[in-house]
């Protein structure tokens, strides 16, 4: 197996691997500093940042023979044998160099830049930097250019130039580009084609520094008041992987997490500008009742015992279960039905499909299923009721008076039932809607229950190639406002808080398809193909 040696560590390179010495020395716990590479995007080796020194060691005696120059990290592809050294006196001069160059021309206007907090040159400036500037400080502010989707401060600009090749390289839309030569370079967009496109909030994500900012996030919040939580993007059956970054129990930026089964490094506009739904005032956020015709305010303490109440004297039930749960909460609700009517009807909600795929040239796709868990549903369904109805069949059920009460679980942040629809349902005895905002179908409810937005779920979604994760939520929900999963776990006569791990490990015995979810999940995810093919 190949060998190289990183800073006197060893590394065994696995054969048919290809790194470059950067990816190389992330595997021994060293990093290489760098602007202009990133592992989704094609090499250039612009920035020079990552310069270190090479050579190669004799197999017989042992010698190392370092080459004289400095090399890019980036483009060197590691190679049995070879010595790479990053820490040395040379590689620290380059690398002040590179730093105090980049700081001759940029602006010092840190204290209103929105990267501060998580920016490469402020970090990399006191790592790697000058002790002391050379040159005179000129504070001054960076002109501000309109690129499209988002702002372009552009002399804090690099010039790294990983926003060009990505909008050539996986949107494929190439707006942007480089005008100038030398000292005068700049970003900016080709003429009548400004940045449009679904995927450009990634640009702001690639800039190391403050030069590409975000429209909907400039001058909101400063970084190092976000705490980061791991999350599942609910926009599509993709099932990105996300960060939500929340404040105060708000949330306040979606950013792409790194998942080589699904999204890799991006998410799309849709998700990431998916959540002031999560902060409506029009959000239901506390549960009624009706006795008298009106609507009236329950109280958590009791109400519990009035839905198990209601539930039993009914007669033959029904649930609709939402392709938004979890597949947690979709097993205890139907856990719940089941107990209580043997031969309950259980149907999936309805599933919106919104035109088709939309797959961009680095392989990025934005699913035209508009739900996170439409499969992960449909085997918690098929395990109660050996087959998956459909919504259509349930309203057949209804209009035939076949059934007497229905729990209708909702979750959709966009109108989703209209109001033809909706009266069918008034001939039924029960029904409790539990939703995030008001409908038609609530006005006829006779219990109506608040429902969590996706970051103050907590569970597992399946994708729609099958593939499990797992997450904690990320707010809580408003006050007034449970879960799901908490209601029927409470209904179900189960002790303490609701514990999404121990329904999924319950499930995992239970169901085959998520048999290989026993024990702990990985963050990026467990493929559930092979029971399914099982």
């Amino acid at each position: 197996m190949p060998t190289v040696t990183i800073d006197n560590r060893e590394l065994e390179i696995p054969a048919g691997r290809r790194l470059n010495a950067i990816e190389a020395a992330r595997l021994v716990g060293i990093e290489i500093p760098h602007y202009c590479w990133h592992p989704g995007l094609s090499v250039v080796g612009s920035c020079r940042m990552c310069l270190i020194e090479i050579g190669t060691r004799c197999k017989k005696s042992g010698a190392i023979t370092m080459q004289p120059k400095l090399v890019p990290a980036c483009n060197t592809i590691v190679a049995d044998n070879m010595v790479i050294v990053t820490d040395s006196e040379k590689v620290a001069r380059a690398r002040a160099m590179v730093e105090e160059d980049l700081l001759l021309r940029h602006p010092i206007d840190c204290p209103i830049c929105d990267k501060a907090g998580e920016c490469l040159l402020q970090d990399y400036h006191f790592q790697y930097g000058q002790a002391e500037r050379r040159a005179d400080v000129r504070p001054f502010t960076s002109r501000r250019r309109d690129l499209g989707d988002v702002t372009l401060f552009v002399d804090r600009c690099v010039m790294c130039g990983r926003c060009v090749r990505f909008a050539r390289e996986i949107s494929g839309t190439s707006e942007l580009m480089v005008t100038g030569r030398g000292a005068r370079e700049e970003i900016d967009v080709v003429v009548g084609y400004p940045l449009n496109n679904k995927l450009s909030g990634n640009v702001v994500d690639l800039c190391p520094v403050g030069a590409l900012a975000d429209k909907d996030f400039l001058y909101r919040q400063r970084v190092w008041y976000l705490r980061r939580h791991a999350g599942v993007c609910a926009g599509c059956s993709a099932g990105c992987s996300i960060w939500i970054e929340e404040n105060q129990q708000r949330v306040w930026r979606i950013k792409p997490r790194e998942n080589p089964f699904i999204n890799k490094w991006w998410i799309c506009n849709d998700g990431r500008y998916d959540y002031p739904h999560v902060h409506d005032p029009r959000r239901l956020t506390r549960p009624l009742g009706r006795e008298t015709g009106i609507l009236d305010g329950r109280d958590w303490f009791d109400l519990p015992k009035e839905l198990d109440w209601a539930l039993r004297r009914t007669g033959r039930l029904a649930a609709v279960v939402s392709p938004f749960l979890t597949v947690e909460e979709a097993y205890l609700l139907c856990k719940l039905i089941r107990d209580i009517d043997h031969e309950a009807l259980l149907a999936i909600g309805p599933v919106p499909v919104l035109g088709e795929d939309e797959r961009f040239p680095g392989g990025f796709t934005i699913r035209a299923e508009k739900c996170p868990n439409r499969r992960g549903v449909e085997a918690v369904v098929a395990h109660f009721a050996h087959r998956v109805a459909s919504f259509d069949e349930l309203l057949a059920e209804v209009d035939q008076d076949a059934l007497q009460g229905v729990w209708v679980s909702g979750g959709y942040k966009n109108e989703w039932i209209g109001h033809s629809t909706a009266a069918r349902f008034e001939r039924l005895k029960l029904l409790i809607v539990q939703d995030l905002f008001p409908s038609p179908l609530s006005d006829r409810a006779t219990y109506l229950l608040p429902g969590a937005a996706y970051p103050e779920r907590e569970g597992s979604y399946v994708n729609f190639a099958d593939r499990l994760q797992s997450f904690r939520r990320a707010i809580r929900p408003p006050a007034g406002v449970k879960t799901e999963g908490s209601i029927c776990w409470e209904l179900l006569g189960r002790k303490g808080l609701y514990n999404a791990r121990a329904v999924l490990e319950e499930m995992t015995r239970e169901i085959m398809y998520f048999s290989a979810a026993a024990g702990p999940v990985p963050e990026a995810g467990i493929d559930l193909r092979s029971n399914l093919l099982a």
